[in-house]
């Protein structure tokens, strides 16, 4: 049974050419309902070679939606979150890959670029330090296959 928090994140639900800002092809991405609705699986395939998916779900007995991502390196993370200004917001924390007894935190964020439907920003950055400062990790740009041309293209 889905409700209207189900369909949050359905904005980022399509097949997408994806770039950096600079319009460098990044990858190519698969999002995808599943489950009647209650969830979406993402299938990504990096320009590198990468390969990643994740299933997201809104859970209604936490209150917020949740993201599992694994990937071909062996990261793991787990992000939850939600709507934040229309921007789908999901944190976590993981080790330090450097040092294993540090926490870096993640805040990944999702929304679409002036108002287009068929163009969608990732933006991921980390912080090393407790939140106080934070760097870009991944500025990705979507454009929907099939869908309009990206901005200035």
């Amino acid at each position: 049974m889905t409700n209207a928090r189900h369909r949050d994140f359905d904005f980022w639900i399509g097949e997408w050419e994806v770039t950096d800002p600079a319009g460098t092809p990044a990858g190519r991405n698969r999002i995808q309902q599943v489950f009647g609705g209650v969830g979406l699986s993402e299938h990504w395939e990096g320009a590198g070679g990468q390969l990643g998916t994740s299933l997201n779900v809104f859970s209604e007995s936490r209150g917020h939606w949740h993201q599992t991502w694994i990937d071909s390196s062996g990261t793991l993370l787990q992000l939850d979150g939600g709507l934040r200004d229309g921007a789908m917001v999901l944190e976590g924390t993981t080790p330090g890959r450097e040092d294993p007894g540090a926490t870096v935190q993640h805040r990944i964020s999702w929304s679409t670029m002036d108002g287009n439907p068929d163009l969608v920003r990732q933006h991921w950055e980390v912080s090393k330090d407790a939140g106080s400062t934070w760097e870009t990790l991944f500025d990705g740009r979507y454009r929907r296959i099939g869908g309009a041309e990206a901005p200035g293209g």
